[in-house]
């Protein structure tokens, strides 16, 4: 009877992770809004590193976590490194800008766990004033990604904190310029 029971719990996990082996290479993750906010207004919100953290959920989720910019804080070449206990250890960088429609970067992670994703702003006009602000990432799936993603839904997860990201821009563009 043991006997039986180990065998096909054996069989179930060699099933799941055949199952797992199957599953996409690469995930995309993406979230659009439209902010009662001119393009321009922001654009400087997302390409200025030190104003992205104004609103970024990342860093309002973990307040302790310990940042570092580089000297440039906008614009192509412009990093942030953090660590923290709550969003792990990794950093960002900006690696292409084209004001005031696009913002791409580099998202580095190095804990909990590795990964190297792609990021990217883009923003078009839309109604009297208003701009579609969408936020993607993407990036490889490697094998023991793809059986995590059978227990866990990124596109929930991610797709909940951009959301949430993006309410947070619309608040921050919608202040009053200081």
């Amino acid at each position: 009877m043991i006997k039986t029971i180990a065998l096909v719990l054996l069989a179930a996990i060699a099933l799941l992770l055949a199952y797992a082996a199957t599953r996409p290479d690469t995930f995309r993750v993406e979230r659009s809004r439209v902010i009662p906010a001119p393009p321009e207004r922001v654009y400087g919100l997302i390409q200025d590193l030190r104003q992205f953290n104004t609103w970024n959920p990342y860093e309002r989720k973990d307040p302790a976590a310990k940042g570092q910019y580089s000297a440039t804080t906008t614009g192509p070449g412009a990093r942030y490194a953090w660590q923290g206990d709550k969003v792990g250890t990794g950093s960002m960088e900006i690696v292409d800008a084209t004001a005031p429609a696009r913002v791409a970067m580099k998202l580095d992670f190095v804990a909990p766990f590795e990964a190297h994703n792609q990021v990217e702003f883009t923003l078009k006009p839309e109604g009297a004033g208003g701009t579609r602000v969408t936020w993607a990432m993407q990036g490889p799936v490697p094998y023991l990604a793809k059986i995590a993603h059978l227990f866990f839904n990124m596109d929930r997860m991610v797709g909940q904190d951009f959301e949430d990201g993006l309410t947070n821009l619309q608040a921050v563009a919608q202040k009053p310029a200081a």
